[in-house]
């Protein structure tokens, strides 16, 4: 079998196309779930981490940095295959979508933590002067601020996201690895394989690009 016909088949590829599809749509989903989980839950987590009571911010730096710590991998079979143990049970989707969202968001606390801090300290001090309450400061002067600030790593953060989705499939979830993976064992042939490579790099690369973009656009609006 010639080079072609093994790793670019044409007839495996148009067959698999719709299993490949259903794989896709899976991925996506996966991916636009977590990350808002993710990041949500990463500003929120960074918030109790810098104005909490000491406690709360002690327990927020310890899952941070165990999260962090942590493989995904490890933290997706902790969840599927351990918890179950003890007799906390999810199904594949909530076990990959739950093991996502926690890793992104202790990586999206420290943006966030980054951001916030980022801001001049005098906003606050002013702001307290004027009399307005620190609530209504955090949330008129300083996010608005601080997410300027965090976009491009907080999006490059959702392209790692997006990424570690082919990850599910070590939960049997039927993302678009799996869905290759399945049809490559269906049709003895390794091209639906090479086909979810495209498509992957078809879906991230527009992201990447766009990481790169935002980061000249921010920092040459910081330098003026």
């Amino acid at each position: 079998m010639s080079f072609v016909d093994t790793f670019f088949n044409s007839d495996v590829m148009i067959s698999a196309f719709p299993q490949l599809l259903r794989g896709l749509w899976m991925t996506i989903a996966l991916g636009v779930v977590s990350i808002l989980i993710g990041v949500t839950g990463g500003l929120i987590v960074s918030l109790v981490r810098l104005y909490a009571p000491k406690p709360l911010q002690l327990l927020m730096i310890a899952y941070i940095d165990i999260m962090r710590a942590m493989p995904m991998l490890v933290v997706l079979i902790l969840i599927y295959y351990a918890l179950p143990f003890v007799g906390i049970s999810f199904s594949a989707w909530w076990s990959a979508i739950i093991g996502f969202s926690i890793v992104l968001a202790a990586y999206s606390a420290e943006v966030f933590r980054s951001g916030i801090e980022s801001v001049p300290r005098g906003q606050f001090e002013a702001a307290a002067a004027l009399g307005i309450p620190f609530l209504i400061t955090l949330y008129k002067v300083v996010l608005p601020q601080a997410v300027r600030i965090v976009i491009p790593p907080t999006t490059s953060n959702c392209v790692s996201m997006f990424k570690d989705t082919s990850l599910a499939s070590t939960v049997a979830l039927p993302e678009l690895l799996k869905e290759g993976q399945n049809a490559q064992g269906f049709y003895a042939n390794p091209s639906p394989l090479i086909m979810a490579a495209v498509i992957y790099v078809i879906l991230l690369w527009p992201m990447v690009r766009l990481v790169s973009v935002l980061e000249k656009k921010f920092k040459g609006e910081r330098a003026r």
